[in-house]
């Protein structure tokens, strides 16, 4: 780990705005974008409409070509996502940098070049990312067009252009297109039903998220001396250390200055702010060497583009520390893995919430306007919880989910007691009137804290999609994805339903009758009780909910009629569109299984076997065994003829065969002598405050 002397460059004087002051300026928006607009003859005005980039594309070309140069960038690139970058493409993202200049044919030097074709569309070879068949050696084309719902940033010498990646026939070949037809189907069926309702949403709706993001931090040369976390970013083997999280001692303890921790954190805070990353919050969480960073809310696509550079920035500057950054779901065994919670809203572009009882009941002018939207998402999520279990069977959550506050394979939804009763006094007949949330007061018996007051809710942390007052939070999302096809899933599942609710008022219906039937068809995928109790989950099972507990077999349902048919209906993905994600999605995953057994095999013979040798202890013969079984169900993958019937045999490698196998060479760790235990032990990995230099002479916190 870096000294502690090194450690004090992060340290902090006296608070003050001072060091915000550069919020945004390597974002090109707002007041930023106003000032060098303004110098062509425009201002940032022009950007709230995309028409920009028919009218306007060379004014805006002009001054981002300015910005860039005041702020010593002269390189640009389209940045796009490439489907199924989780866990093995840093950044997760695209990109092919080129020059801001062109050779002068008469001077023969370099001037500056960059227009409005330059800003607003590219051109890159799309045969060699992920595409499940959209695709060809022969039919290479891959093209890039600006999204304008996410702003152009800078870092470094380059400015980003966030992008959408297709094919020559517009197929999706990225993370980012699905996601805005979504947004695209949700706004319009969004807006057709609020109009019934007594609100005309002239100007759309749009989807908002706030993305939570736990990660591991780890000594860099402990990481060196694993090569499971160096290749997949989990331990495929290794015994628990004698302390784990039973004390809780880990969670929301203080950030200590003894460590690099808090000083990567700020440095990871301060560059993400000024690229206009409002990354607000940081804590520790519940295991040891585990932590979590939070922005402000915002726009989806943007908020998911600010993500992976989060995820980017986490990775590059943790080495500055010393650290190495862990963002895969479950990187150690027994201890939480690591989530990327996805609060989820829906809002009006001048702020109207439409989660929000009072905030849209007032809006409308009817008191029962909450009732049927909230009947809407109730309905989605009971139809399309097979596409939600989809949509987060990442790797990594094969040992998440279900636990150590991850939530079960089965998709319900948490309202709360309070909230229930309503709906369902609404949805029987028994009740008038609004839905008001309750309060209660708390009353410590003392003089010195007053009463307060607290929501009439609890917080279900076991439950996959609960609510939170005016958002809900779809908990099972995991740290390494990129929660495009999340939001892609919610927005569509939820548009098709407004788009259903607006028929059958256009046909004659009353909004009421249709919220009151659509819940009581679907009241069953409401559940405010313990989703880790095993009674409740066979119940649940029972009632029909969906419960999918293989991620390989949920990435299946991709394909389903049902929802190939949901996709194309809300034009959010073709038929063909569906099936390559689907392949994709199952060549990622095999491909992760194949990259841990490939580790596994060199750890059982360059280190776990050789150090059992030197011993003279330790199980040696199942070790030597273990090789041979690992080499034969990976050579029964790779005969296998589908991606799906892959995966599936990937499936049980990773969680029956490579599972008994770790159980063999934890019982060797446990036995043989530490000086001869080559590998870094989870002692070692992951209790950063008991690995800390001598304390400096310095003040950490010194005087302004």
């Amino acid at each position: 780990l870096p000294s502690s002397a090194a450690r004090l460059g992060a340290a902090r004087g006296m608070a003050s705005m001072e060091p915000y002051e550069d919020f945004g300026k390597h974002v090109f928006k707002g007041v930023v974008a106003d000032e060098y607009l303004k110098k062509h003859g425009a201002s940032g005005d022009i950007l709230d409409d995309p028409s920009w980039t028919k009218t306007h594309s060379d004014t805006v070309a002009a001054a981002v070509l300015d910005w860039a140069t005041d702020n010593g960038a002269n390189v640009y690139c389209h940045w796009f996502q490439p489907m199924a970058s989780s866990g093995v493409r840093h950044g997760q993202s695209g990109q092919v940098q080129n020059m801001m200049m062109a050779m002068n044919d008469k001077t023969g030097e370099p001037e500056w070049d960059f227009k409005g074709k330059n800003l607003i569309k590219g051109e890159t070879d799309g045969s060699s990312y992920p595409n499940g068949g959209l695709r060809g050696t022969h039919q290479a084309g891959g093209y890039l067009a600006i999204d304008t719902s996410s702003p152009i940033f800078l870092r470094g010498d380059t400015i980003f252009i966030p992008s959408a990646f297709v094919s020559y026939y517009g197929a999706a070949l990225d993370e980012k297109t699905p996601l805005l037809r979504a947004n695209a189907a949700l706004n319009k069926h969004g807006c057709r039903l609020l109009k019934h309702l007594g609100l005309d949403a002239t100007d759309g709706l749009r989807s908002n998220i706030g993305l939570e993001q736990e990660i591991f931090l780890v000594p860099r040369d402990a990481y060196y001396k694993r090569p499971d976390l160096q290749l997949t970013g989990r331990t495929v083997i290794g015994k628990d250390a004698p302390r784990g999280q039973e004390m809780c001692d880990h969670y929301m303890a203080p950030l200590s200055s003894a460590t690099p921790a808090l000083a990567c954190m700020q440095e990871i805070q301060d560059e993400c702010w000024k690229m206009g990353i409002p990354l607000k919050t940081r804590h520790r969480e519940v295991a040891p060497g585990q932590f979590e960073f939070a922005p402000l809310y915002g726009l989806n696509t943007t908020q998911i583009d600010q993500n992976l550079w989060v995820m980017q920035i986490i990775e590059e500057v943790a080495p500055r520390h010393g650290l190495a950054a862990l963002l895969q779901e479950k990187p150690f065994n027994d201890v939480n893995g690591s989530g990327k919670h996805n609060n989820w809203s829906i809002a009006t572009a001048d702020g109207i919430q439409l989660l929000s009882p009072k905030d849209i009941n007032a809006a409308t002018g009817h008191d029962y306007a909450f009732a049927v939207i909230m009947a809407a998402v109730v309905a989605a999520v009971d139809i399309h919880g097979d596409l939600m279990r989809m949509a987060i069977a990442s790797p990594g959550n094969d040992f998440r989910l279900g636990a150590c506050e991850a939530p079960p394979a089965i998709v319900s939804t948490y309202l709360g007691d309070d909230m229930t009763f309503y709906l369902e006094h609404f949805k029987d007949g028994k009740g008038k009137g609004a839905y008001n949330p309750g309060v209660k007061d708390l009353d410590l018996g003392t003089r010195e804290v007053l009463p307060f007051q607290v929501p009439a809710e609890d917080r279900n942390r076991t439950s996959p999609f609960p609510y939170g007052g005016a958002r809900f939070e779809f908990r099972a999302v995991g740290s390494a994805q990129n929660v495009s096809l999340v939001n892609t899933v919610l927005n569509t599942a939820v548009a098709e339903k407004f788009a259903e609710f607006a028929d059958r008022i256009d046909a004659g219906e009353d909004p009421l009758d249709i919220a009151k039937s659509t819940l009581e068809k679907h009241w069953r995928v409401i559940f405010n009780g313990d989703n880790y109790c095993e009674e409740a989950q066979t119940m649940l099972t029972e009632r029909g909910i969906w419960r999918i507990d293989s991620g390989v077999e949920a990435i299946h349902v991709l394909t389903s009629e049902k929802n190939i048919e949901l996709f194309e209906k809300m034009h959010v993905m073709t038929k063909e569109e569906c099936s390559a994600r689907e392949v994709v999605l199952h060549d990622h995953y095999s491909g992760t299984v194949e990259m841990e057994a490939g580790c596994l095999v060199d750890m059982l013979n360059q280190h776990i076997i050789p150090s059992v040798k030197a011993a003279g202890v330790g199980p040696l013969s199942e070790l030597e065994t273990a090789v041979t079984t690992i080499k034969e169900a990976m050579a029964e993958i790779h005969a296998a003829e589908t991606s799906y019937k892959k995966a599936q045999l990937a499936r049980v490698l990773r969680l029956e065969t490579m599972i008994d196998i770790r159980a063999v060479c934890d019982a060797a760790e446990e036995v043989v002598p530490a000086n001869l235990w080559t590998l870094a032990t989870y002692k070692e990995l992951l209790f950063l405050d008991s690995h800390v230099d001598a304390a400096p002479a310095e003040d950490y916190f010194p005087e302004p």
